[in-house]
Parts: structure tokens; C-alpha cells; sequence
């Protein structure tokens, strides 16, 4: 069984009488946040450690029981030792801990006990000196056993320091904080300030994860300029969906009425925010959501290529222009099923679309769709080759 446990007991530097894990972060809570990458890490159970239930931490608690019925709140090792399987690995995360999935995904692996470290003290992870070298770096993976342990000392010890300390008396792996990791986010803030700027940055961490020119540097762009605005107002991910529905709805009618310069312009706009949808998903966990949201973007790219195709056959008596089109977004569904790494310059829906908008806007469509066919025909042979390779 894999369990976590999350410290929520000290109080905002900044912000007397709040404490940390209520402050906002990423448009919920810290504390939510922690839960959230602790269920996408495989945690079975969720124990909350506290010291004093606030009227914040009580509202933050609730809305992750809602969401995540295994979530529980205890108020020492004793009874934390008592509600998890003796056989469970813990996962521990401390007061004021942001971090990434892939810190959690290593830290759940399997294996014995561990703690990340990092040899830099001045580091914004370093939380508490281990040795002459190591200070921890606010993750730890443990045994009940050591919990058991805490539960005979005194009442007045302190229960995260004290399981360090076990942790690292029990010659625990270290495992070294990584560059990469830094410079995702990972990090133990203690203010509302702090963790505001710290936002922002996962915010542009998350907005990189597509790695075609047309996102990196058009739509990851824009993405990352209105995200943190969304996330300030908590603007719920429906609202993004609902409004790339309605753009992606008018662009399609303007390409029907033969104005396909706007419509493009439209679609643009909708995958812009189609692709700022998918990055607050994977924000808030929902990883499923996000899949959904980009996959959109193909099939508002499927959408705009075969109208276009369809009016240009229409306008010339051809079938040239919806065949080039058919044969564009077929190539592309199937490199989006390649399974190797995709390159910087291959195709996209979005960079298909980026594509075609110049050709609409000047008149000349058609032109447009051969280019979209003969982009996804050099993607794809390359996607192949680079399947063979990786064979």
C-alpha cells in the first residue's frame, strides 16, 4: 500500500494567524495541491497532519475529502501510526512543500526508505540540515514503523523534525534534488508572496509541456501570459471549455459562408484557448480532462481542414482541395499516435492551423490544404523513421 502524509501546522510569515497550507496556490489551496499530486503519485490513503484546525483549514480539508474520500486528518504520529496498514510505504511532504509530478513520481517509486536532499543550504528547498553535507529537500518516503517510533517520545516533540531525524538515523537513501527539479518550481515557501511567485513559474513549467514550434511559441505563449489571471479569479475550466466551444462554432460557420480569413483567425483563437484549458487541467490534476482538451485541438483542426476543402470544392468543381485535406488530417491523427518523442518542427494540429491562416487571409485556400498535406506527409515519414530507430 502507498499513503501520504502532509504537514499543515506552521503559520505564514506574512500572513500571522493563516497557515500555510490555506494560502492560495495554482487556484485552490496548497494543501489541496499537495493532496492533488499525492493522488496522481497512486496514494491510496491521505492523512493530514495538523496542529489547529482553522476555519481555512477546515474549508481546504473538506473540499479535498469531497474530491478524494481518503483523505483524513490526525493530530499525531500515534494515530497516524494507528490509520495506516503496517505494511504501507509513506510518502511525506512538508509544511509549505510545491513541487512537481515527476519529484513525486521518483519519491513513489518503489524501494526502502529515502529522503531528498540537496547540498546547497541556501537552496529554496532546504528545510533542515542532515549532516555536514545533506539538508532535507521536503519529501521522504517512510515505514509505519518509524511513525511507531515517534509515537513513545514525549508529547512535546516536534512530529515533522522528529521524523527526519528517525529517517535519517535509519540510513535512509539519499536522493539528490536534481537541477530540473529546481528549476520546475520545487521549493518550501512560508509566505503568501512567495508562493504567489512560485505560482507563476509552475504556471510556465506546465505551459511547456507541448514541445511543437506552433505551441512553444504562439499558443504556450498566450497560455502562459492569461493563465495566472484565470487562476487569481478561480475561473473554473468550464468556462474555457464552453468558450473555445462557442469560438470554435463561429469560425466554422464564417468558413461555411466563405470567409475563411476570419474563420481561420477564429480557430486560432480557440485552440488558443482550448491549449490554456489543457495547461489549467493539468494544473489541477485533472489529467483526463486535459487529454480530452488537446485532443479538441484535433478535431477543431479535422473540422476547419474538411470545411475548407469541402468550400473549396464548391468554388472550383474540384475535388483536389477536400482529398489533400482528408489526407492532411489523416496523416496527422496518426502521428499523434506515434509513440517516440515528438521533434520541434514536426507537425501539429495547432501548427496546421497556424498554417493554413496566411493562405486564407490572402485568398488562396486551397494552396493552403496542399501545404497542410504535404507538411503532415513529410511529419509522418519522419514519425516512422524514428519508430524504426527507436525499434
Amino acid at each position: 500500500m502507498f499513503a501520504g502524509l502532509i504537514f499543515a501546522v506552521e503559520e505564514a510569515t506574512d500572513r500571522p494567524g493563516t497557515l500555510v497550507a490555506t494560502l492560495p496556490f495554482g487556484g485552490m489551496t496548497l494543501l489541496e495541491y499537495q493532496v492533488r499530486l499525492l493522488v496522481g503519485a497512486g496514494a491510496e490513503k491521505i492523512l493530514i497532519a495538523v496542529g489547529k484546525m482553522t476555519p481555512q483549514l477546515l474549508t481546504s480539508v473538506n473540499r479535498a475529502t469531497k474530491k478524494h474520500p481518503m483523505v483524513e486528518v490526525v493530530r499525531s504520529a500515534e494515530e497516524a501510526a494507528e490509520k495506516f496498514d503496517h505494511r504501507a510505504r509513506v510518502l511525506v511532504i512538508a509544511d509549505g512543500l510545491v513541487t512537481t509530478d515527476p519529484v513525486m513520481d521518483r519519491m513513489a517509486a518503489e524501494g526502502g526508505e529515502a529522503l531528498l536532499v540537496t547540498d546547497d543550504a541556501d537552496s529554496p528547498a532546504a528545510i533542515e540540515r542532515l549532516d555536514m553535507r545533506d539538508s532535507w529537500a521536503g519529501i521522504a518516503r517512510i515505514s509505519v514503523e518509524q511513525l511507531g517510533q515517534i509515537a513513545q517520545m514525549p508529547e512535546d516533540y516536534d512530529f515533522q523534525s522528529a521524523l527526519l531525524r528517525i529517517a535519517a538515523q535509519s540510513s535512509a537513501e539519499h536522493v539528490p534534488l536534481s537541477a530540473s527539479w529546481l528549476r520546475g518550481g520545487h521549493s518550501v515557501e512560508r509566505s503568501a508572496e512567495g508562493l504567489a511567485a512560485r505560482n507563476t513559474g509552475l504556471l510556465a513549467v506546465l505551459t511547456e509541456r507541448r514541445v511543437d514550434w506552433a505551441d512553444r511559441w504562439v499558443f504556450t505563449r498566450i497560455a502562459r501570459a492569461v493563465l495566472p489571471e484565470l487562476v487569481g479569479r478561480n475561473i473554473g475550466g468550464w468556462v474555457l471549455m464552453v468558450a473555445a466551444g462557442l469560438l470554435s462554432l463561429l469560425s466554422l460557420t464564417a468558413v461555411a459562408m466563405e470567409w475563411e480569413g476570419a474563420g481561420l483567425v477564429g480557430s486560432l483563437v480557440a485552440a488558443a484557448t482550448l491549449a490554456t484549458g489543457s495547461a489549467m487541467a493539468a494544473l489541477r490534476g485533472e489529467e483526463a480532462r486535459g487529454r480530452a482538451l488537446e485532443w479538441a485541438i484535433l478535431v477543431l483542426f479535422g473540422a476547419v481542414v474538411l470545411l475548407c476543402g469541402w468550400v473549396g470544392h464548391a468554388r472550383l468543381f474540384s475535388w483536389t482541395p477536400m482529398v489533400c485535406g482528408a489526407f492532411g488530417l489523416g496523416a496527422q491523427v496518426l502521428i499523434e499516435r506515434v509513440q517516440v518523442r515528438h521533434r520541434r518542427w514536426w507537425a501539429s494540429p495547432s501548427a496546421h492551423l497556424l498554417l493554413l491562416t496566411p493562405f486564407a487571409l490572402a485568398g488562396f485556400t486551397e494552396y493552403g490544404i496542399a501545404a497542410i498535406a504535404v507538411y503532415a506527409f513529410v511529419t509522418l515519414a519522419a514519425a516512422v523513421e524514428a519508430t524504426r530507430e527507436k525499434a
